[in-house]
C-alpha cells in the first residue's frame, strides 16, 4: 500500500501503475486539502478569482452570478470533455489519474475531499476512464483530456471495467461509488493542468528503460556473434570521455560479457609480431553499430535519467491556476499548468530513442548481409538459400518502423498554434508531445523484437550457444521458448507480438 502524502517517488510511482500496488491517502493530506478549500470558499467573497466567479479562458472578463457558479464547474467538464481519434491505453490513464491525485493532494488547488477519495478509488478498482489522444495543446494543461476524467468523476461519460467499455453509472452503481460533490472549483482544478502528458511520460520513461537495457543486450549479443574485440568497452578507453552515460553502458555490457567465449583481447592477436600480411583478412575495427555502443546508447541513458527527474518534479508540483496558498492566505494567479517542461523532456526522450532504434535497424543489417558480416548465410536464412527466405521479410518491418519514428522524432515544442482566441497564444503541444514519444517506443520494441530474433537464428547458424555470455544465453532461452529454431519459412507475425510482448512485460 502506497500513501499518497507530500512526496512520491517515481519509483513509488511506477509500483502503483505497473504492479498494481493499492493507494491510500493519510489524514494530513486529508486535512491539508479541506483546509486548502475552505480557505478557497471564503477568501473567494466579494473578490475576483478566475474561474470560481468568472468564465474560463477569454471569458474571464465576465463576473458570474453566485447562484449559477456551481453549474459554471458542471458546464466546463461537460463543454471540454471533447476529445477524438484514439483512446489512450489503460496504463496511460492509470498513470494520468495518479498523477493528477498526487497534483491535488498537494493543498494549492481548492477542491473539497471527495474529489481525491474519488480518484484513489479509480485507481485502486482499475476503473479507466474514456480519454482520447487528440483534444490537447498543453497550454493551460491537458484540459480535454483532464475534463474527460472529470466527466467520469461526475458520474457521466464512460469508462473501461473488467475489460469492457460501460457507462459510468452503471459501474458506478456496481461498486457503489457516489460521484464528486462540486463546490466552487472542481471543473477547473480537475481540469486546468499537466497530469496527462506527465502521466504518460512516466510510463514512457520506464518503458525506455526496459528498452535500453534490451538494446545493451542485443549489442553485447552481436559483439559476441563476431568475436569483436573488447577493448571498445573498456574501462580505460570510455573513462577518457567525461560522460556518465557512456561510461555506465560499457561497464553494463563488460559485466554482461564477463564470462563469454567469443570476444576477443587486441593483444592477444593483433599485438603480437606474428601479424605480417599485407592485407588483413580480420576486421582491424568493428562497423560503428558495434563498437560504438556506448557512444551511442550513453545519451540515451543520460537522457532518460534527467527526463525522470523532470517528471518526478512535476508530479509532485502543483500545476493548475489559480494557486491556493493557505500558509500566505493569499491566492495567486500565473502560468502553472503551462506544459513546456514535459513536453521539451519528450521531445528529447523520443530523439534518443529513435536513435536506439536506427542503431537496432543497422545492426539487424549488419547480421542479414552476408557481405557485411562474411560468416553468416543471407538473412540468417538456416533453410535451402534460394528456396527459403529466412529474416529477409521481416527486415521490411524492421525498416519501415524505423522510418516511422525517424520522422515522428521532429519536435512538438516547437509547433505552438495560437488559439482560444489568441488567450492561449503560446502552448507547449506536451500532450501530443507524450503521446508521439508513447509511439516511439513502442516502435522501438518492435525493432528489437526482429532484431533479437535475428540474434538467435544467428546463434543457432553458428553453433555458439555454449560459448555465449550467460547473459546472453538467458535472452537466447526465453526467444527460444516463443520461436524455436526455424529453417522453414512460417509466418512471422504471430511469434513477432508473442516477442513483443515478452520484451515490455
Amino acid at each position: 500500500m502506497k500513501v499518497i502524502n507530500e512526496f512520491l517517488s517515481l519509483k513509488d510511482f511506477i509500483s502503483i501503475v505497473f504492479e498494481n500496488e493499492k493507494v491510500d491517502i493519510n489524514d494530513e493530506v486529508i486535512e491539508r486539502v479541506e483546509n486548502s478549500f475552505c480557505f478557497l470558499k471564503d477568501f473567494s467573497k466579494n473578490k475576483v478569482i478566475y474561474g470560481v466567479n468568472t468564465g474560463f479562458g477569454p471569458m474571464a472578463q465576465y463576473r458570474i452570478k453566485e447562484e449559477d457558479q456551481l453549474q459554471l464547474q458542471f458546464n466546463l467538464i461537460r463543454s471540454h470533455s471533447s476529445g477524438t481519434g484514439k483512446l489512450l491505453s489503460p496504463i496511460f490513464v492509470k498513470s494520468a489519474i495518479l498523477a493528477r491525485l498526487n497534483t491535488l493532494s498537494l493543498g494549492n488547488s481548492g477542491v473539497n475531499t471527495t474529489v481525491i477519495h474519488l480518484m484513489k478509488e479509480l485507481i485502486n478498482r482499475d476503473i479507466t476512464p474514456l480519454i482520447f489522444e487528440h483534444g490537447g495543446v498543453g497550454a493551460s494543461g491537458d484540459l480535454v483530456q483532464l475534463a474527460h476524467l472529470a466527466l467520469v468523476l461526475i458520474g457521466e461519460g464512460e469508462v473501461f471495467y473488467k475489460g469492457e467499455r460501460k457507462s459510468t453509472k452503471e459501474v458506478f452503481e456496481i461498486e457503489k461509488l457516489t460521484p464528486i460533490k462540486i463546490e466552487i472549483r472542481e471543473g477547473l482544478a480537475l481540469m486546468n493542468g499537466t497530469s496527462v502528458m506527465t502521466g504518460i511520460g512516466v510510463v514512457n520513461v520506464h518503458n525506455s528503460a526496459k528498452i535500453l537495457d534490451w538494446a545493451i543486450k542485443c549489442s553485447c549479443a552481436i559483439n559476441e556473434i563476431v568475436q569483436a574485440y573488447d577493448d571498445h568497452l573498456g574501462e580505460e578507453l570510455n573513462g577518457t570521455k567525461r560522460h556518465f552515460g557512456q561510461q555506465e553502458v560499457a561497464k553494463i555490457m563488460r559485466d554482461y560479457l564477463k564470462d563469454s567465449t567469443l570476444v576477443r583481447k587486441r593483444e592477444d592477436h593483433l599485438y603480437t609480431s606474428e601479424n605480417t600480411e599485407e592485407v588483413f583478412k580480420e576486421k582491424v575495427q568493428e562497423y560503428y553499430s558495434l563498437r560504438c555502443v556506448p557512444q551511442i546508447l550513453g545519451p540515451v541513458l543520460d537522457t532518460i535519467q534527467n527526463v525522470s527527474t523532470v517528471l518526478e518534479n512535476e508530479i509532485n508540483s502543483a500545476n493548475d491556476n489559480p494557486i491556493v496558498c493557505v500558509k500566505s492566505q493569499h491566492v495567486y494567479h500565473g502560468g502553472n499548468f503551462h506544459g513546456d517542461y514535459i513536453s521539451l523532456e519528450m521531445d528529447k526522450l523520443k530523439i534518443v530513442i529513435a536513435k536506439l532504434t536506427m542503431l537496432a535497424e543497422r545492426q539487424l543489417n549488419y547480421l542479414l548481409n552476408s557481405k557485411l558480416n562474411e560468416i553468416l548465410p543471407p538473412f540468417v536464412n538456416l533453410g535451402t538459400l534460394g528456396f527459403n527466405f529466412g529474416m529477409q521479410g521481416v527486415q521490411f518491418t524492421a525498416t519501415s518502423t524505423t522510418a516511422e519514428s525517424q520522422m515522428l522524432s521532429n519536435p512538438m515544442y516547437i509547433h505552438s498554434i495560437p488559439n482560444n482566441n489568441d488567450n492561449q497564444d503560446i502552448v507547449s503541444m506536451g500532450t501530443n508531445a507524450a503521446v508521439i514519444t508513447g509511439k516511439v517506443i513502442e516502435n522501438a520494441f518492435e525493432v528489437l523484437t526482429i532484431e533479437m530474433i535475428t540474434i538467435v537464428q544467428a546463434i543457432d547458424a553458428l553453433g555458439y550457444k555454449d560459448k555465449i555470455s550467460s547473459s546472453t544465453r538467458k535472452m537466447y532461452d526465453e526467444i527460444r521458448v516463443i520461436i524455436p529454431e526455424f529453417k522453414e519459412d512460417q509466418a512471422m507475425y504471430p511469434f513477432l507480438q508473442k516477442v513483443k510482448e515478452h520484451l515490455m512485460k
